[in-house]
């Protein structure tokens, strides 16, 4: 599912050309991006936008595996998101989405 998913991200870059994916970075339950994108766009309908993309063509092709997972046809997106657009050292969130996997299992040493 992570490739599919990866190639769903590009997609939704045809429509919207000027948003950058820096590091896409995906574990067992959960999605770590680092993107750019212009300020004419409002961060919540980005995340609207791509959740709603990936999750229309993830339902598609796996549905049978979706569909033991989420039994109450709720969606795989949760409904919140974490979004930091100043203050954070952009090289130490870049570090901290290529580990995620190793740091959320508490393998990784990384400086915040």
């Amino acid at each position: 599912m992570d490739s599919y998913f990866r190639i769903k991200l590009e997609e939704v870059r045809k429509f919207y050309p000027d948003w950058y994916f820096n590091v896409i970075n995906t574990d067992k339950d959960h999605v770590h991006l680092h993107m750019i994108i212009p300020p004419k766009y409002c961060v919540s309908k980005v995340v609207d936008t791509m959740k709603t993309n990936t999750s229309r063509a993830l339902q598609i092709k796996f549905s049978h595996f979706l569909n033991q997972v989420y039994w109450d046809k709720g969606g795989i997106w949760s409904k919140g998101f974490f979004v930091s657009t100043v203050g954070i050292n952009e090289e130490i969130i870049r570090r901290y989405i290529e580990m995620q996997g190793q740091e959320d299992a508490g393998q990784a040493e990384l400086e915040l």
